[in-house]
């Protein structure tokens, strides 16, 4: 039951509360630069969502059997090869490359997928697709589910990493779609000459980032909330 409370503060924590946009100002490139359409803004999400989730659960399994501290994988082959027992071996340095080179894979397979079955879409997206390879919220979702896997008294498992990393996409989802729609409705107003164009669009996200700040400190009263409505 408590694992359920922490799976659903986790991904509300990461949709709302500390939005990953929002809150940590990760993912900044795809979100003003997709967001002037709110068809778009979605396709954008959805696709974030899917990479960020692929790469979630690799990044898990890579960083639980090898590359954090005392990882079993490579423990047994240093065992295997007559090392001293005593060695603590950790390969965590590695960690960039190996994060890398999943969402680069995963964003590849996105691209082959939208170009062959939404071709209008993919045209849409433009140069900005394949740059979700370097969009820093992907990366980011990784490096926190190392953090949790750092410290072996609290090891994280797979539920709870696949939950940052959905819940980072829907937050995703949510911030570039709602920006998308003011911007549509900013196409109508009279803005101001000096506040045109990315001016404005910058004064929103602001707004936005105070108005998310609201949020804090709701994850921990829905998880015992939810904890009790569990009991």
């Amino acid at each position: 039951m408590e694992n359920i409370a922490l799976l659903i503060q986790i991904f509300i924590g990461a949709a709302v509360i500390n939005n990953f946009v929002l809150y940590y100002f990760v993912g900044i490139c795809p979100f003003l630069g997709v967001s002037r359409r709110v068809d778009t803004a979605f396709g954008m999400g959805c696709a974030v969502t899917f990479v960020i989730s692929i790469a979630s659960l690799l990044s898990w399994t890579f960083t639980y059997y090898i590359l954090r501290p005392e990882a079993p994988l490579p423990a047994w082959l240093w065992s295997l090869a007559g090392g001293d027992p005593s060695v603590r071996i950790d390969l965590s340095v590695l960690s960039y490359i190996m994060y890398i080179f999943v969402i680069a894979s995963s964003v590849q397979f996105v691209e082959m997928y939208v170009r062959k079955f939404f071709p209008t879409l993919h045209k849409s997206f433009g140069v900005f697709l394949p740059l979700i390879t370097t969009n820093c919220a992907i990366l980011f979702a990784c490096l926190e589910i190392m953090k949790q896997l750092q410290d072996p008294g609290r090891l994280w498992g797979l539920a709870e990493a696949l939950t940052l990393g959905l819940g980072g996409g829907a937050g995703f989802t949510l911030a570039i779609c709602l920006m998308a729609g003011i911007r549509e409705e900013l196409e109508l107003a009279d803005v101001p000459a000096p506040f045109r164009g990315a001016g404005i669009t910058l004064l929103v996200a602001g707004i936005m980032a105070m108005a998310f700040m609201g949020f804090a400190g709701v994850d921990t009263g829905i998880q015992n909330l939810v904890t009790l409505m569990l009991k």
